[in-house]
């Protein structure tokens, strides 16, 4: 069996020294970057599910409760998809995290997370655990797939679950890698019906780390990203993980009120309304702005 492994860089910080680097009342700076407040009076992305596949979430979290469905661990089938590593709850929290008076908010506070644990506690699964895990968040009617990993080779059985999530109406949303490579990025962010991530720091430059090229459909922050992590805790970390959550988060906010866009629509929309990158010669290349892809998605289908 083919093994993925998340590669993700960790900064590890104390809970009071990570809190002071959340602004205004809570929000991180990728959430306030990519304008995600300035869409919570019309948006919250309520009613809108997400499955995040994942090393799990902290259930306990002050943060994210409210924001938890039950899910699935794939890694261990009879217990609940329970956090052991950190990643899924740092990626959940930076999507529906809603509770600001206990840490932070995310891009999306209303949304709704299914954690699908298909990564055990160092950051390694099976393909196959994560073909299961796309199949189980279609079958239960999720709108929305985080999937914030990335394998250097192709999967066909990966390839097709991708495709029949994509047939159903499902949007995937996946890391492009954090190799520091300039025309090649990760599979499943490769594949064509998937939504293809980098990474921006806070000065809306390419991160160091990401992959990029022609293959990115959009780019985000994911440089220095402060989010929830395990025993009530926040971290920072760095890594294209970090960017799709953000990006999962603005899809979560563009659905709830345009909730029959097909995947296809949404990429169109994305594409449609990036902010151009600074410091770049890649004319197509463009950062994720909520505003501009809700005001998109009114001229498109409003």
């Amino acid at each position: 069996m083919t093994v993925v492994k998340q590669d993700d860089a960790i900064i590890q910080l104390q809970t009071s020294a990570t809190r002071s680097k959340l602004i205004n009342n809570g929000i991180p700076w990728g959430v306030e970057k990519i304008k995600a407040p300035q869409a919570w009076s019309m948006t919250t992305g309520r009613t809108i599910k997400i499955g995040v596949i994942d090393t799990g979430i902290d259930f306990h979290h002050p943060a994210l409760r409210g924001s938890i469905l039950p899910g699935i661990n794939l890694v261990e089938r009879n217990r609940p998809p329970i956090d052991d590593n950190g990643h899924g709850t740092h990626i959940a929290g930076t999507i529906a995290a809603s509770n600001p008076s206990h840490g932070m908010i995310g891009v999306a506070p209303h949304a709704l997370i299914a954690p699908v644990k298909a990564f055990d506690q160092y950051g390694s699964a099976f393909v196959s655990d994560i073909v299961q895990a796309i199949d189980w968040c279609v079958r239960n009617k999720m709108n929305v797939i985080n999937m914030s990993f990335g394998m250097r080779t192709k999967s066909k059985s990966m390839l097709n679950a991708v495709n029949r999530a994509y047939q159903k109406g499902v949007i995937i949303v996946a890391s492009s890698g954090n190799d520091s490579k300039r025309k090649s990025i990760d599979y499943p962010a490769r594949y064509l019906n998937t939504v293809a991530v980098g990474a921006t720091n806070a000065l809306r430059k390419v991160a160091p780390f990401s992959n990029r090229g022609a293959h990115i459909d959009i780019y985000a922050p994911g440089d220095r990203i402060v989010s929830a992590w395990l025993n009530n805790g926040y971290h920072e970390m760095n890594g294209t993980s970090m960017a799709t959550s953000h990006v999962s988060g603005a899809i979560a906010l563009l659905l709830e009120l345009y909730p029959t866009l097909r995947p296809s629509d949404i990429k169109s929309v994305l594409k449609r309304s990036m902010l151009p990158l600074k410091y770049t010669k890649a004319r197509k290349a463009g950062e994720l702005d909520v505003m501009k892809m809700l005001n998109a998605a009114r001229e498109l289908y409003g």
